[in-house]
């Protein structure tokens, strides 16, 4: 089922799309609040949201992006879907070091990965259709002179030197490029050659970028005389502070292979307590009374992690489908012995195993060694005890003797699950 099939109309309970946005903390930082509230609740309007294709895939902190788009275009609003063919080429500057340059035909690669993840999250019917979008295509026939002249001549650098992303960078060791220095003008060319082209008037991204949401608004106000709007949403940040993302090393991908339904199922259920209502707010549909019911549910049963479940069901089935979400959950009971490891398929029961502590074994292993190399036990003496005790289990079936070897008990896929006590596990992937 595509994800956009399983997305729910808005809060009905909000009188207006900037009352629920703004109760969903959708927005960190934008321009002028009372202005926006005014825009939304009017005629239909044009709004995008870019995204560069430095990847193969969109990942955790472009879904607020997409939900917010999704959101609008419930409202009646009309979405522009950019994927940025030539912005991809360059990257918005990070903190602290020069990206690397991807190739053209990678890049190119990548625009049709996001495009289609893109288009998942959007309706292309009826009066406000969404359209998708490539900045290659207004940036490409530009000559450098006609960049210059043209665009440009709007950018004082004394303005761009301020802006978060190129300051830090200055006061680093690596400094910053041209090439990177100059993303902000492509960006805000965007905006302009949107609203030219679209009459275009919102842009959406993260706060992270404003800096270069409001390199578009200034140009359009300088080159058309016209105020238009931007919306920075909050960064998606784990209980320390640390930013999900892949420059951060700890990205939560939307493709099914780079981050697997059962992977990504599992991060939305480790949410943590503090964390859960506001996350329920931003990444799912539910209504407020229904959030308001799991934010009791939080502080009267904790232990039930009711909203949790809610949270991880939800976005996993708007992302990855009913089949995989539940696919997910039957692996995740059955690992821990409620349930049957027959009725999974191969790649659900990898991609867990995968999330466990694992290694590569012959058929021949003995199951106290195994226990050894998983580090379940800390010694082949201990191992034996636990077997004796009764407290090791081969695809949740009690190991009774300490000669067993692993090679009977493979499950389809070649692999097998290693369990000591109720909850500390081990895959085991057969090789040889």
């Amino acid at each position: 089922m595509p994800a956009a099939e399983t997305i729910q109309q808005n809060d009905p309970s909000f009188p207006d799309i900037w009352e629920e946005i703004t109760w969903r903390e959708l927005v960190h930082v934008s321009t002028n609040a009372d202005e926006l509230k005014t825009l939304l609740a009017g005629p239909p309007i044009t709004y995008y949201c870019g995204f560069d294709p430095t990847a193969p895939s969109l990942h955790l902190g472009n879904l607020v992006q997409l939900l917010l788009l999704r959101r609008l275009q419930l409202a009646g609003h009309k979405p522009l879907g950019l994927v940025g063919g030539s912005t991809g080429l360059i990257g918005d500057p990070r903190p602290t070091a020069e990206r690397t340059l991807n190739d053209e035909a990678t890049v190119t690669e990548w625009v049709g990965y996001l495009q289609g993840q893109v288009s998942k999250f959007l309706s292309f019917e009826g009066d406000n259709a969404a359209r998708l979008v490539n900045n290659l295509d207004w940036t490409a026939p530009l000559s450098a002179i006609d960049f210059l002249r043209d665009v440009g001549r709007y950018f004082r650098v004394g303005t761009m030197l301020k802006k978060d992303a190129v300051s830090a960078r200055l006061n680093s060791d690596a400094g910053i490029s041209y090439t990177e220095f100059s993303y902000q003008i492509l960006q805000g060319m965007d905006f302009l050659e949107l609203y030219r082209s679209y009459d275009c008037v919102l842009q959406t991204g993260g706060s992270d970028q404003w800096g270069n949401l409001t390199s578009g608004t200034d140009l359009i106000h300088k080159a058309e005389g016209v105020s238009v709007h931007a919306i920075g949403t909050p960064l998606i940040t784990n209980s320390d502070g640390t930013k999900f993302g892949k420059s951060e090393g700890n990205a939560v991908w939307l493709d099914p292979a780079m981050t697997s339904p059962y992977a990504f199922y599992q991060f939305w259920l480790n949410t943590d307590d503090s964390d859960v209502v506001r996350r329920l707010k931003i990444f799912t549909f539910l209504a407020r009374d229904q959030i308001a019911a799991l934010e009791t549910a939080v502080a009267e049963a904790p232990f039930r992690r009711e909203a949790q479940k809610v949270l991880a069901f939800d976005v996993t089935t708007l992302v990855h489908g009913r089949d995989a979400t539940e696919a997910a959950i039957a692996a995740s009971a059955a690992l821990f012995g409620q349930g049957e490891f027959g009725s999974l398929d191969e790649a659900t029961l990898a991609a867990a195993l995968r999330e466990l502590a694992h290694v590569d074994a012959t058929a021949d292993t003995t199951i106290v060694q195994l226990l050894v190399d998983t580090a379940l036990v800390s010694s082949s003496s201990e191992a034996r005890r636990a077997i004796a005790q009764g407290g090791v289990y081969l695809n949740n079936i009690a190991v009774a003797d300490d000669q067993a070897v692993v090679g009977g008990g493979v499950l389809q896929g070649n692999v097998a699950v290693l369990r000591r006590g109720k909850k500390t596990l081990a895959g085991i992937f057969i090789v040889g």
